[in-house]
Formats: structure tokens, sequence, C-alpha cells
């Protein structure tokens, strides 16, 4: 892989830098309590302004707009953090165990808008004032580590003597390799599951296997499932919980094409397009088959809240969804792996990684202590980062039986045997922008599936490395 240093994007990321600051409200070349004004000048404002102003940069949600404006503790290494979600809590318990038990040093977690994350992270890093620990998708490391935005860690894991062969599957360490150097600790697997309302599967007469589970095996028991759901749907449900644009329909597409046999969409080397169009069409018809067999009803426009409000008897979801679940009243649910409809068993999933962000001034005991609480929040934080229901990553904690005990996660920990990441390019998230567009004209029925496929086709083409 070609690697790029982070002074080629010097120059943008710096005037990235200055956009970001003028839509925070904050100079961020400032110390985050210096009293001056978004316009440079040197004027204090009084208390109850400045306070206005600090408050303004944080959301409800306790997300902050512009992290390098955040007071820290010098004594603290910084940690920036993209789970804003239900899956924010979990985190924030890790990070407090980790600074109850006499650490090397304590981490301070700074949590971003999820929107806005990357963006801030490779301006941040470029500019100089980077964090010492992030977060990364599997997805989106391909791109950190051709930008430099990242450092290898083998260095301070032989230090720390550990060794990751042990600790993780083949397939983790695999997604953050590059080089044969260890670019990330891997963290989780979140995949695309299935979940389903066990009061509506009884009221439409649906029975569970053995497993607590719905028993399908092909395209055809499938259907025979949802046609049971439709005859005692009311109006205003939905056999399906499916949005009709973006990342829920792709990646139903996603499991559809890989079960079908459908190859990976670009060579290893990120040098062409591998897409099987046929396949992609035929996945791109099914899973329009859906809509058009009125499955999915129209207008849901967050597939999760729908599920929750108990008006669908099926909800395919991610993983992260476990947690929001469990704590709706009234929600007789369970839940599966995504299941196998075609000739092979695939769902889609991505995974969340630890890194050590390019920090030019973090010392070697820092990066050190830095690796030692990726490997603590990994390791020793698993059982913990489950709740959240994520799968984890770490071997010990997924074979461990306080996990194997947790309502729901151990239902459906099989994904990890059929989850399909996506392909290691550095322009792979360009790429998936362009898919979900393609894509969303089929839903939209502005374009039919050869269609759909073809432009599809054109944004892989069109955005190889």
């Amino acid at each position: 892989m070609k690697r790029k240093t982070i002074s080629v994007l010097l120059t943008l990321a710096l005037a990235a830098t200055t956009v970001l600051a003028g839509c925070g409200g904050d100079d961020t070349s400032k110390e985050p309590d210096a009293s001056t004004s978004a316009e440079g000048t040197d004027q204090s404002s009084d208390e109850d302004a400045a306070g206005e102003e600090a408050q303004a940069d944080v959301n409800e949600d306790g997300t902050v707009n512009n992290p390098e404006a955040v007071e820290v503790d010098k004594d603290k290494l910084v940690f920036w953090s993209l789970f804003s979600g239900g899956d924010g809590g979990f985190m924030d318990q890790i990070i407090s165990d980790y600074n109850g038990g006499n650490p090397t040093k304590q981490v301070q977690s700074i949590m971003l808008v999820w929107a806005d994350y990357y963006t801030k992270l490779q301006t941040a890093v470029a500019a100089k004032k980077g964090p010492d620990i992030g977060v990364s998708h599997a997805s989106s490391l391909p791109e950190l580590v051709e930008q430099g935005v990242v450092q290898p860690l083998d260095d301070y894991l032989d230090e720390l003597g550990v060794d990751l062969s042990s600790m993780y599957s083949e397939s983790s360490l695999e997604a953050v390799t590059f080089d044969d150097s260890i670019y990330a600790i891997p963290l989780d697997t979140h995949a695309e599951i299935m979940y389903f309302n066990k009061d509506i599967l009884d009221e439409a007469g649906v029975e569970l296997n053995d497993k607590g589970q719905l028993s399908i095996a092909s395209e055809e028991d499938f259907y025979a499932i949802c046609d049971k759901i439709k005859a005692v749907i009311p109006d205003g449900g939905s056999v399906i919980s499916l949005t009709s644009n973006g990342d829920d329909p792709y990646r139903v597409w996603w499991a559809s094409y890989f079960q079908m046999g459908g190859t990976p969409l670009v060579s290893e080397d990120g040098s062409e397009v591998t897409l099987d169009k046929d396949i992609g069409v035929k996945a791109a018809e099914f899973v329009k088959g859906l809509y058009d067999k009125g499955y999915v009803a129209e207008g849901i426009d967050d597939h999760q809240q729908f599920f929750q409000s108990g008006k669908a008897g099926i909800y395919i979801g991610g993983t992260w969804g476990t947690g929001a679940l469990e704590k709706t009243e009234n929600l007789n649910f369970g839940a599966m792996p995504y299941p196998q409809m075609f000739d092979k068993n695939a769902c889609w999933a991505d995974s969340h990684t630890l890194i050590l962000p390019t920090k030019d001034s973090r010392s070697d005991e820092d990066s050190k202590a830095a690796v030692e609480f990726m490997m603590g929040a990994s390791k020793d934080g698993g059982i913990t980062w489950a709740g959240s229901g994520q799968i984890p990553a770490s071997n010990d904690a997924r074979e461990s039986q306080e996990y194997l005990d947790m309502p729901y996660r151990s239902s459906y920990m099989e994904a990890l045997d059929s989850a399909i990441l996506p392909s290691k390019v550095s322009t792979f998230n360009a790429m998936k922008s362009g898919m979900i567009d393609s894509l969303n004209l089929l839903w939209s029925g502005d374009a039919d599936a050869a269609g759909a496929i073809d432009d599809l086709y054109d944004e892989l083409d069109t955005n190889l490395p």
C-alpha cells in the first residue's frame, strides 16, 4: 500500500481546521479556557458569556463540537470517542474501571459527534493537535493508515510482552494488519442480525425452533413467515422494520449478494472491480421484492424505534441495538444471526478498533501507556462492552461463562462465522457512499435493478485507489 505522509494533507487540513473553528464558535488556536472571541480579538468576555460559549459547544447528548477546545488534564491521556449512542455509557464505564485500577496513566474521554468524527480526527492529526487514543471502524482504517493518521503498535506491544495471536481471531487481526504491522487493537465485531417480536409471531402462528429462533433455511421459508406476519399486522405496522434508503437496505443487499455466491467487490490489492454484476442484480431484486411484496411499510425513518414501538414483527438491524431493545418496556423480543436464505452463510459486518493517532509531542512512555489502555479496554473491558450488544473481539470475553449467560448476546454470536467485512481499500468509504446512492434509486423506484447495479459498478470503478 502506498502511504501518504501527513504533510501532503496539511494545507487542506489546516483550511478545514479554520472552517471547523468558525462553525464551532471557538478559536482552536487558544487554550480551552482562553477568553478570546471567535473573531480573534483579544477582548475578554465576562464569566457569563464565557460560560454560554462553552455550553454552546456541547450538545445535549454530551458530544462535543470542537474537541480541541475542551480543557484537558495534562496528566491524562486524551481519548477521542465516537460512541455517542447507547454504547457511549458502556465505554464510559470501561474508562472508569480502568482509571480506578491504578494504571500507568489515566484516560480522559472526549465524545465527538459521530458525523464529524473522522474529519476532525484527520484535521487534528494533520495540525499536530490530535488525541492520544482514538477509535476507527475497520472499514476506515485503510484510509487512516495510508494518510499516516495512525501509528503502528508493534514496538509497544513487544515492550508490553503482548502476543495478540492468542487473544483475537485470525480474521480480527487480519483486519488491523497492514504491511505486516499492527495498526489497531480489535474491540468488537458489529454485525447485521435479525430481531423478532415474540408476541406478534405468536399471534401469527409462527413457532420458534429449539434455539428459540426463527427456522429460516431458504428464501421461501422467509417469505412464508413474512406472509403469516402480514396477515395479523394492523394498519400502521410493518412485517419488517427497515428504512427505504441509506445503510439499512444496503446491508441487506450486501448479505444477499454474498449469500448468493458473490465475489469480493474489488480485488485484494484494490486495482480492479471484481463485483459479479449478475449476482448483484439478483441480490438487488431480492431486496426490492421485500418492498414490492408489502413486507416493509412506507415512511419508516428509524427502523429501531419503529420496532421498539411494537409495530413490526421483524427488525433487521445491527447488534448495537440490543442494549436499547432490552430496556424497552413491554417489548418481548428475541435475536438471532442474520439467516442464511441462499447458497452461503453471510452477513454484513464491521468492527470498532482502538488506534494510536500520530502525535509527535507524545512521548514513547505515553504511547506505551496508551496501548496499555487499548489492550485493557478490549480484553478486560470486553464483558462490559458486550453489554452494548456488540460482539467482543477478545477471545477470553467471548468464551467466558459471564458472556454466554448474558441475555440475547450469545444467541447471535454465531454471526462471527458469517461476517463479511468491507474490502481493505483506502477509498472504501467513498465506494460505499456511491453504492448506497445507486441502490437508493432502486428502492425509490427511480431505477431498475440492472441500472442500479451498473451505477454501483461505476461507483466502485471511479473510486479505486
